[in-house]
């Protein structure tokens, strides 16, 4: 009789581990990402890096610049070293700097930044050679000038990693030289270099805007443009802006 007790009392206390084991990993096993209401899932929405909290990063890339405006005028006047035919180029340069990235909610974000940026643009033109009038010297001025650009940008997440930027910039000048070459038949016959710092603006503003994604791993891409709205040249004597294409590779932590 004490037996069929005791194997009474075992079998029940098995089956009371039995189903609170059961009810522990239902729990566990319970998915949270999505509701089974109607029998079709309802998921929530996908978490952006605008909700991961404030992050800081390091950005770096290259810029093809150019100026608009009276760009001939404003490098040196190519006319004194040429025949007259000038075309214009663009320059190819570098951009790299910090930023952090402040979330505004599960979508948004503002994106302070500082960045060492090449900016400039290239003249070309040919020149006769005196007393070998059938050759034709090719002769560039190369304006290189580089800045600390602060950009301020709004950032919009479209989807998961992939945004829409914009903002305001100011750019610190920190050097500028224009840069004569001329040479004929592959050989450099002429160069100099001309310091200018002291005929630009020491800060230019630019309206800023592109697109970009951020991969999980804190890799991201981005691709933009800066408009420049004011000018050059600090004695007002000719009207040139900065405009840049910027492809950038950044890195979140």
């Amino acid at each position: 009789m004490q037996t069929k007790r005791l194997f009474g009392r075992l079998a029940a206390a098995c089956l009371f581990l039995t189903v609170s084991f059961s009810a522990a990993q239902a729990q566990v096993r319970r998915p949270t990402t999505y509701s089974t209401q109607g029998r079709r899932p309802v998921y929530t929405a996908p978490q952006t890096a605008a909700s991961n909290g404030v992050q800081l990063g390091i950005r770096a890339g290259v810029n093809v610049a150019d100026w608009y405006g009276d760009a001939v005028q404003s490098v040196m006047s190519l006319a004194d070293y040429t025949n007259g035919a000038v075309t214009r180029e663009t320059r190819t340069g570098f951009h790299a700097g910090l930023y952090a990235t402040l979330p505004l909610g599960e979508r948004f974000a503002i994106e302070p930044g500082v960045l060492y940026s090449e900016k400039g643009t290239q003249l070309r033109g040919t020149a006769s050679v005196p007393g070998f009038e059938v050759l034709s010297a090719n002769v560039t001025a190369t304006a290189r000038t580089a800045y600390v650009d602060v950009p301020v940008l709004a950032k919009a997440y479209l989807t998961r990693g992939l945004y829409l930027y914009a903002g305001p910039q100011a750019s610190f000048l920190v050097s500028s030289k224009v840069r004569v070459a001329a040479g004929a038949l592959g050989f450099t016959a002429f160069r100099q270099d001309f310091d200018t710092k002291n005929q630009f603006r020491s800060v230019d503003f630019a309206a800023v805007g592109g697109l970009g994604y951020q991969f999980d791993s804190g890799f991201g891409l981005s691709a933009g443009y800066d408009y420049g709205l004011s000018s050059l040249d600090k004695n007002n004597s000719f009207q040139a802006q900065n405009r840049v294409i910027k492809a950038s590779l950044n890195y979140s932590f």
